[in-house]
C-alpha cells in the first residue's frame, strides 16, 4: 500500500470549516469540504492520530477506490476487484454501509448486498469459509457511498462514531452529540481562554457535556484515548507499531496536563435528577478533580469570587416545544442575562440556542453569531462580551458616567468596608437593571399599568382580588391578562393565518417581557396559554398535571382556582356579577346549578342562606373540585353534587326548585353523555325541562358564551324571558361586552 491514503472525514453538518482546520493541524493535505464532510491525503500516522485527536469528526473513512458504476453489475465487478486478502481474513466478519443512489441503483439496502457479495465471493474458500456480517462489531466496517455514477469505496477506521466518547453512559432529555459541544466551545473562545487559565461556567449543565469536553481541552485530553476498539483493530493493514507509539504519546500529554492545576470548571443545574448522572459521566471522563457540579436555578450561579477571574460563560437553554413553554423559556433567557450582567462582568459568554428570538431577550447584543446544526434542528450561538456597552436596558447612560462608576466600583474594591470585627463586609450586589422593551412592548406596558390605575381601584372597593386586566385591547397583542392575586394568567389568542408566525412569537415575547415589568409581579408567577377556537370539551382537558391549586376571594368567600393544569381556571371571571346575585337573591331557596363546573356559584348559593344547593356535572375531576370549594367555606351540609349527564338528569329528576343557574357549554360530546349537546339547537329543550322543575314564583337564570347564539322566539310566548346581559358585565369585561349573554327566565 502508498504511503498515502485518500481520507474522508465526516461530521455533523455546519461543522466543515472547524473540522478542516483540525484536520490540517493534524497533517492532513490537499484538504477541502464537502457537505457535512472533508476529504484530503494523509499518511496512515495522520489518519491513526485523527482517528484519536479529532474532537469533532463522526468517522475517519480510508478510500481503497474509485471506479465508475453504470448499474448493479459494474457495482459489483468495481468492488470484486479489490484485493479483498489485504484487508480481511476469510473467517472474519464485516459490515456493509451504502449511502447515495443513481445508476438503476435506488435502494441502499440492495446495493449494501451487492458491495458484501462481492466482498465475500472474492474471499470464498474452496472448503467453504468465507466472512460472515456482523452489523454491531465487524472486524471490518466497509462504507460505499454512490454519488452522480461513481462509487467511492471506503474502510471505516474509527468503528462506532467518535462522538461517542464513552463517558456518557447516562444522558438527559435533549442531549448536545459530544462533538457538537466540542465546536461550539472551540467557536466560543475556549481554548485561547483555557490557555490563558481562564475559567468556565455551565448555569444549564444537564449531564455536563460542555463541562467534560471543555476540561478535556484544557488538560490536554485525546477525545478517544479510552477507546478499546477501532474500525481498524481487526484490519489486516493496521500498523500496530505506529498505533502505539501514538497513543503512548497521547497518554503522556493527558497525564502532563491532568497534573496541572485544574482550571475552574463549574456546572449547576436547577433538574436535581441529573446532578447524579452528570458526576458519574465526569467520574467516567477522569475529571472530577477538575469539574464540580451543583444543585441550582440560573439565578444561583456563582461565578469564582477572586477579584480577578475571567472567563466564560456557556449554555446551551432549553429551546421549547409544549403549549405555554414560551412563558418560562423567556424568562429564563431573562434571567440568564440578568445572572450575567450582575456577576460575569468582563467574562465572554457563549449561548448556543435552536431559538434565536429568544436569545435575543436577554438583555445583552452578541457580538458574533455562528449558524450550526443540531441535527435537523437549525440552531445559532451567540458570542457575547459582558460588557456594560454591550447591555439593552432600559437606561441610557453615557460613556463618561459608565467611566465614574467603573472607577468608584474599583475604589471601593481597593478600600472595602470592615464589620466590628475587622473582616471586609461583602458589598450588596448591584441592582440589576431590567432590559429595555420594544417599542410595542413599552406600549403594552404602559396600556397594563393604566387598566390596572383604573381596575385596582374598582377591584379594592369591591373586594375583588382575581379579574381581568387586559382583553386584545391593542389588537396587535392579541392576549386576555387575567390576574389572580399576585399571580397573572396569561391567554394567547391564535393569531389569523394573514399574521407571520415570527411576528406573532416576537409579540407574545414582547408581551411576556413587559407584563411582570409593568405589574411589579415576579416572572415566576406569570402562566401563559394559548386559546384557540375550541370544539367539544377540549378547552377542559388536561394541559399538566402540576396539581397547584390556590386561593382566591369573591363575595366574602373562598374559591380554589389552578392556573396551570387544564385551559381555565376553575373560574369564570365574566359569571362574577350572576354569582353576586345569585348569592343575594338564595335566602331560603332551593339552588339548582346545572353544568355546574366547580360549583363556584353553589357556593355564593350557601353562603347567601340557600336552604340547599343542587350541582350537576358529567365531570368526577370537577365534582371534586366543587367538593372542596364548598368544603373550604364551611358549607358540607344541604349541599348536593350529583355526577351526569344534565339532560338525562334532569328528565329523571322530581325535585322542585327556587333558583336555578344555567350555563352550558357550547357543545359538547363527552363519551360519558348520551348523544352530542349543541347549545344552539338544544336550549329550547334544556329550558323547558328545567322550567318544569321550577317552583311557582321562582327564577331561573340561563348564561352562554356562543357568539352568534339566538334564543328561539317561541320560548318570550311560554315564559316571561328578560335579557339582563348589560347587568352582568362588571367594568373589567367593559371592552368585551360580548362576552357571554344573560337571561332571567320566570313562569308567566
Amino acid at each position: 500500500m502508498s504511503d498515502q491514503h485518500e481520507l474522508f472525514l465526516t461530521c455533523p453538518k455546519g461543522l466543515e470549516g472547524l473540522l478542516l482546520e483540525e484536520a490540517k493541524a493534524a497533517g492532513l493535505i490537499e484538504a477541502r469540504e464537502h457537505t457535512s464532510a472533508i476529504r484530503g491525503m494523509a499518511s496512515m500516522e495522520t489518519a491513526y492520530r485523527l482517528c484519536l485527536w479529532s474532537r469533532l469528526a463522526n468517522r475517519v473513512l480510508l478510500v481503497l477506490a474509485r471506479f465508475p458504476v453504470r448499474d448493479a453489475e459494474s457495482l459489483y465487478q468495481g468492488v470484486l476487484d479489490v484485493d479483498w486478502f489485504e484487508h480481511l481474513e476469510p473467517g472474519g466478519s464485516l459490515a456493509v454501509e451504502f449511502s447515495g443512489h443513481g445508476s438503476g441503483i435506488d435502494n441502499t439496502h440492495f446495493g449494501a448486498l451487492k458491495v458484501k457479495d462481492a466482498i465475500v465471493d472474492k474471499l470464498r474458500q474452496a472448503d467453504g469459509t468465507r466472512p460472515s456480517v456482523d452489523k454491531l462489531n465487524p472486524d471490518l466496517r466497509v462504507h460505499l457511498r454512490l454519488d452522480r455514477g461513481e462509487a467511492i469505496l471506503s474502510l471505516d477506521l474509527s468503528g462506532h462514531s467518535l462522538h461517542q466518547r464513552g463517558y456518557r453512559l447516562q444522558q438527559g432529555a435533549a442531549p448536545l452529540k459530544e462533538n457538537l459541544a466540542a465546536a461550539v466551545l472551540i467557536r466560543a473562545g475556549w481554548p485561547r481562554i483555557a490557555a490563558e487559565g481562564g475559567a468556565l461556567a455551565d448555569p444549564m449543565c444537564g449531564v455536563g457535556t460542555f463541562l467534560v469536553e471543555a476540561a478535556m481541552i484544557a488538560a490536554d485530553i485525546a477525545p478517544n484515548l479510552t477507546r478499546e476498539q477501532w474500525g481498524f483493530s481487526n484490519w489486516l493493514g493496521h500498523v500496530p507499531a505506529t498505533w502505539n507509539r501514538l497513543r503512548a504519546e497521547a497518554e503522556e500529554r493527558a497525564a502532563a496536563g491532568l497534573a496541572k492545576p485544574p482550571l475552574w470548571i463549574r456546572g449547576y443545574e436547577a433538574d436535581p435528577r441529573l446532578i447524579q448522572p452528570a458526576r458519574n459521566n465526569i467520574d467516567r471522563a477522569g475529571l472530577s478533580d477538575w469539574i464540580k457540579v451543583y444543585q441550582g436555578e440560573v439565578a444561583t450561579f456563582e461565578p469564582r469570587p477572586d477579584q480577578n477571574q475571567k472567563g466564560l460563560v456557556i449554555s446551551n437553554p432549553p429551546y421549547g416545544e409544549r403549549l405555554g413553554d414560551e412563558a418560562s423559556l423567556l424568562y429564563l433567557y431573562q434571567n440568564l442575562g440578568e445572572r450575567l450582567r450582575q456577576a460575569c462582568m468582563g467574562w465572554e459568554a457563549a449561548v448556543f440556542t435552536g431559538a434565536p428570538d429568544l436569545g435575543k431577550r436577554m438583555g445583552i447584543r452578541s457580538h458574533k453569531q455562528y449558524s450550526f446544526w443540531n441535527g435537523a434542528l437549525p440552531c445559532k450561538l451567540l458570542l457575547i462580551k459582558v460588557q456594560p456597552e454591550q447591555f439593552v436596558t432600559g437606561e441610557r447612560r453615557t460613556p463618561e458616567q459608565r467611566e465614574r462608576e467603573r472607577e468608584q466600583n474599583e475604589l471601593q474594591a481597593e478600600a472595602p468596608k470592615l464589620n466590628r470585627n475587622g473582616n471586609p463586609i461583602k458589598p450588596a450586589p448591584a441592582p440589576v437593571e431590567q432590559a429595555r422593551l420594544s417599542e410595542g412592548g413599552q406600549m403594552l406596558a404602559n396600556r397594563l399599568q393604566k387598566n390596572l390605575k383604573q381596575l385596582g381601584k374598582w377591584a379594592r372597593r369591591e373586594g375583588v382580588d382575581c379579574y381581568r386586566l387586559y382583553d386584545a385591547d391593542m389588537p396587535e397583542y392579541a392576549l386576555a391578562v387575567d390576574l389572580y392575586h399576585d399571580w397573572v394568567h396569561v391567554q394567547e389568542y391564535a393569531a389569523p393565518r394573514s399574521i407571520d408566525p415570527e411576528k406573532a412569537q416576537a409579540r407574545l415575547f414582547d408581551a411576556l417581557a413587559a407584563t411582570p415589568q409593568a405589574l411589579g409581579i415576579d416572572k415566576s408567577k406569570v402562566v401563559i396559554k394559548r386559546r384557540e377556537r375550541q370544539s367539544g370539551t377540549k378547552q377542559y382537558e388536561r394541559q399538566a398535571a402540576q396539581g397547584q391549586f390556590m386561593e382566591v376571594k369573591e363575595g366574602g368567600i373562598k374559591l380554589l382556582v389552578n392556573l396551570t393544569d387544564y385551559l381555565d381556571t376553575g373560574l369564570f371571571l365574566d359569571h362574577r356579577p350572576l354569582r353576586l346575585r345569585i348569592q343575594k337573591e338564595a335566602a331560603g331557596k332551593r339552588f339548582l346549578n346545572l353544568f355546574c363546573y366547580t360549583a363556584t356559584a353553589s357556593v355564593h348559593a350557601a353562603k347567601g342562606g340557600a336552604r340547599s344547593t343542587t350541582s350537576v356535572d358529567l365531570s368526577k375531576t370537577y365534582l371534586d373540585w366543587a367538593r372542596r370549594n364548598l368544603s373550604l367555606n364551611g358549607f358540607s351540609d344541604k349541599n348536593r353534587l350529583e355526577q351526569g349527564d344534565v339532560m338525562s338528569w334532569l328528565a329523571d329528576d322530581r325535585g322542585e326548585y327556587d333558583l336555578i343557574f344555567i350555563d352550558p357549554p357550547t357543545f359538547s360530546n363527552s363519551k360519558r353523555m348520551e348523544g352530542v349537546f349543541d347549545v344552539q339547537r338544544d336550549h329550547v329543550q334544556l329550558l323547558d325541562m328545567a322550567m318544569a322543575r321550577l317552583a311557582p314564583g321562582g327564577v331561573l337564570y340561563f348564561s352562554n358564551n356562543f357568539r352568534k347564539f339566538l334564543l328561539d322566539e317561541q320560548l318570550p310566548l311560554r315564559y316571561r324571558v328578560e335579557e339582563i346581559t348589560a347587568e352582568t358585565i362588571d367594568p373589567d369585561f367593559a371592552r368585551n361586552a360580548k362576552i357571554h349573554r344573560a337571561w332571567k327566565v320566570m313562569a308567566k
